[in-house]
């Protein structure tokens, strides 16, 4: 299911949409990155293309993250 979900970045409110499992995914990184999950999504809105919207941008952090960790986890074997 998606949801809608707001923060306020550099002041501003902002909302965005993400499915539950990009949600659950965004604040498992952050704590594991040991930051608020309005950091963390303030750094990837910090970092987006200019052309690009929000709620893509966090779909793409994770979707590399992830693959980041299975990278990591493959050269470790």
């Amino acid at each position: 299911m998606i949801r809608k979900h707001s923060a306020t970045l550099h002041g501003h409110r902002t909302s965005f949409s993400l499915e539950d499992e990009f949600w659950d995914e965004l604040k498992r990184i952050a704590g594991q990155r040991n930051l608020s999950i309005a950091g963390l999504i303030a750094e990837v809105d910090d970092d987006r293309a200019s052309d690009s919207n929000l709620s893509s941008a966090l779909r793409v952090y994770v979707l590399r993250w992830l693959k980041g960790q299975q990278s990591q986890a493959e050269n470790a074997v």
